[in-house]
């Protein structure tokens, strides 16, 4: 009975092949390859750069051939990193697809993290600048955020953090640039709000100075000076080489010199 169900296997892998390959180009399996998973996998390897979707071909018959077979797993997660190795928009999409659905299907395994963090890499190697839309930023932040706090001891716990650094950088910096904006255009409660989130949620933001500097004088010319000294102060001491310190000294001291408000009369 077994022999009779290898057979039937080889029979129904090499007509696969042999139809799936008359668009690919290669000729139809030989049945030792087609009755073997390590074979079908390693089939699969030596396409990986020059044919993806040959490649992914190989993988995906050792995962429906094979299901519970060491190289099932390993062809799940090679069919990812063909997506991804790619490169190209829709291929991070579908690679990004295949992570999650390996972590899904093999939640214990030790690529898991591996695959976390790839996800991340199809959002991380996508984002844009400051000042252009940051969505791949927020979705990068947040799949990292997930290797840091789902597999803390891996190896790709590293790499996660200094990712994290680029896209907190450049999501404060864009948000500083929007409440920039505001202060332009002379709307100071809008750059308030927005200057103000920057130093909640970045406080590791490398233009930490220049939002001190925009965010006290948003309150100073929206007519809220003594909001606007704590902030002017707190750049003069922890940012001494700013090039907005003489302006903040400067300011202050016209602050200071302006006549305290008259208590409203009693009637």
């Amino acid at each position: 009975m077994k022999k009779i169900v290898v057979v039937c296997l080889v029979a129904w892998a090499t007509t696969f092949f042999a139809a799936s390959c008359r668009k690919a180009g290669p000729a139809a399996l030989a049945p030792e390859i087609a009755s073997s998973d390590e074979a079908l996998f390693k089939e699969g390897e030596k396409y990986q750069k020059k044919d993806p979707e040959k490649a992914r071909l190989y993988f995906r018959q050792v995962i429906d051939s094979f299901p519970r077979s060491f190289y099932a797993q390993r062809a799940k997660l090679a069919i990812a990193d063909t997506y991804f190795n790619e490169g190209d928009e829709g291929n991070m999409i579908l690679a990004a697809t295949e992570f999650q659905d390996f972590i899904r299907t093999y939640p214990i395994s030790p690529s898991a993290a591996y695959a976390q963090y790839h996800i991340a890499r199809c959002y991380f190697d996508k984002i844009l600048k400051p000042g252009r839309d940051q969505a791949k930023t927020v979705l990068a932040l947040a799949e990292l955020k997930k290797v840091i706090s789902i597999y803390p001891t891996s190896e790709e716990a590293g790499p996660a953090k200094e990712n994290i650094k680029v896209c907190e950088e450049y999501l404060a910096e864009h948000n500083f640039l929007i409440g920039l904006q505001y202060y332009k255009g002379q709307a100071f409660k809008a750059s308030t709000t927005r200057l103000n989130e920057v130093l909640t949620n970045y406080p590791l933001y490398s233009g930490l100075d220049k939002v001190y500097f925009y965010l006290a004088d948003s309150y100073r010319q929206w007519t809220k000076p003594e909001q606007a000294i704590p902030y002017y102060t707190k750049l003069i001491t922890d940012y001494p080489k700013s090039p907005f310190i003489k302006k903040a000294q400067a300011y202050i001291k016209e602050i200071q010199a302006r006549p305290a408000p008259k208590p409203p009369e009693k009637k």
